[in-house]
């Protein structure tokens, strides 16, 4: 389909409802910097500077649906402990109905605790006890389950594998969805399909495709008897198989319609695949559930994911950033700024509930280091602005010699980048007065700044923001680039 059409179909979506029963699953992110090697044995010491909670596994799914803003009640368990009380508490601030989410003190929550130093996964740590529902759980899922399907546009099967998704409890919500006429989209786990007996369809990966079928998918032309073959085990109308850099590939008979189509990867940097599946099948059932054709779900999910990997961790993706990914400028998007157009940029990024992220500095001859840079300070949240010196305030910190590229080419080259939001100019030689004129949620420096003192640090965290300082890479500089060039 072409990007056009997809972009009328974002603006025409209305708020269908989606149930979703799965494994919940709490993401705590424990981010610092490393440093130094432990004298007590040869470890990296992470010096943590803070954590973030995170909804993960069926709560990951749930997220990304409603951050497209679709009507959300979530089906699930939790332990009778902390960590499932943060987890319904991040369930409810997002909107999401909780009512179907029981605690059990017979099972821990489970919780996927990751250590990174700076922008790098160091280690995971797991607390779960992976195991089936008792028959007394499994009763209070499935009461009401009736009335929760019939409310639904789509149902969702989220299995992690964790045990809320026993083959009972399967059988009878796809049971009841058939006869209501509800799709089923499952998230497959485990390699015996046959336990989603009757579901509309399943969306596994190449690799656990392979899994499933027990052989190998060395090319593209192997996918069509893949699909037949996993909708045969499964009676599924439908398999969409993910393909990472190859995209995603869809095969539907019967009650999805019939065809056959192959959707590329978008050009996007990748920084993190975790989480990319629950954003496909979200934006999946968001689709059906809008009653629109498998092919047009599958183009929206195909560009949601390309964004969602461009990002630490569980992300989500929103009606407007899958409007500019397909190519609608929305305003203020890539912009440059003047004095007087800011205020109202941010108004309008915090009516939408954006996470404001800025930075700034000279940005003379862009090279890979400042890339890496802003994708990284892109990462912190849904908007980025980036201050930039201009012409007079470069020659007083760089010498007369500089800037090599004016304000007005600066501005233009990072206006272009898919990761910046939104540039604009300032004279004084350091950023306080626009940080304290845009007051970010995030201000991000480069971790060279943490002995110097960042600009702006006491102002962000008094105002209840974050100040976090980015990795560099290493041997890139603009002062070495202009050194190189002068030497021949």
């Amino acid at each position: 389909m072409e990007d056009r059409d997809l972009v009328r179909i974002v603006d025409g979506l209305e708020h269908p409802r989606v149930l979703i029963i799965g494994d919940l699953i709490l993401d705590r992110y424990v981010i610092g910097d490393v440093g130094r090697i432990s004298p007590e044995a040869p470890i990296p010491v992470l010096a943590a500077r803070h954590e973030e909670l995170r909804l993960g596994g069926a709560g990951n799914v749930a997220a990304n649906l409603r951050s497209m803003e679709a009507d959300v009640e979530m089906l699930g368990v939790v332990g009778d402990d902390a960590r499932g009380e943060s987890l319904i508490e991040l369930l409810q601030a997002i909107g999401i109905d909780t009512s179907g989410v029981f605690r059990s003190p017979a099972r821990p929550t489970t919780e996927k605790t990751r250590l990174v130093g700076a922008t790098q996964q160091m280690l995971r740590v797991d607390w779960e006890a992976s195991r089936p529902l008792s028959s007394a759980t499994e009763a209070e899922l499935l009461d009401g389950i009736v009335a929760r399907v019939a409310k639904a546009g789509a149902v969702i099967l989220s299995d992690y594998g964790k045990g809320v998704l026993t083959k009972e409890l399967i059988g009878r919500v796809v049971d009841i969805a058939r006869e209501a006429e509800v799709p089923v989209l499952v998230d497959p786990k485990g390699t015996d399909y046959s336990r989603y007996l009757g579901a509309s369809l399943v969306t596994p990966n190449k690799k656990e495709a392979e899994e499933a079928l027990g052989r190998s998918l060395p090319d593209l032309e192997a996918l069509p008897e893949a699909a037949d073959e996993l909708m045969r085990i499964a009676g599924l109308d439908a398999a969409v198989i993910t393909l990472g850099a190859d995209g995603i590939y869809f095969r539907a008979e019967g009650a999805l319609g019939d065809m056959e189509g192959r959707v590329p990867a978008m050009a996007r940097a990748v920084f993190d695949v975790t989480g990319a599946g629950d954003t496909v099948i979200a934006l999946l059932a968001l689709g059906l559930a809008a009653k629109l054709s498998l092919a047009e779900a599958v183009g929206l999910a195909n560009h949601a994911a390309s964004i969602v990997v461009g990002r630490r961790g569980t992300a989500t993706v929103t009606r407007q950033e899958l409007r500019a990914a397909l190519g609608e400028r929305r305003r203020g998007s890539g912009a440059i700024l003047a004095p007087d157009e800011l205020s109202a940029q941010l108004a309008e990024w915090r009516s939408e509930g954006k996470r404001i992220v800025f930075t700034n500095g000279c940005f003379d001859v862009l090279h890979a280091g400042h890339v890496d840079y802003l994708r990284t300070a892109r990462s912190r949240g849904d908007a980025l602005i980036v201050g930039v010196n201009d012409d007079a305030s470069v020659r007083r910190l760089k010498g007369e010699t500089r800037p090599i590229n004016t304000i007005d080419d600066r501005l233009s080259v990072l206006a272009a980048l898919e990761m910046v939001d939104a540039v604009i100019a300032f004279c004084e030689d350091d950023p306080g007065r626009i940080i304290e004129a845009i007051t970010p949620d995030v201000l991000v420096k480069g971790q060279d700044w943490e002995k110097k003192g960042v600009v702006g640090r006491e102002w962000v965290e008094g105002h209840g923001g974050e100040v976090f300082l980015a990795p560099l890479l290493p041997g890139r500089s603009t002062t070495s680039i202009v050194e190189r060039m002068r030497n021949g």
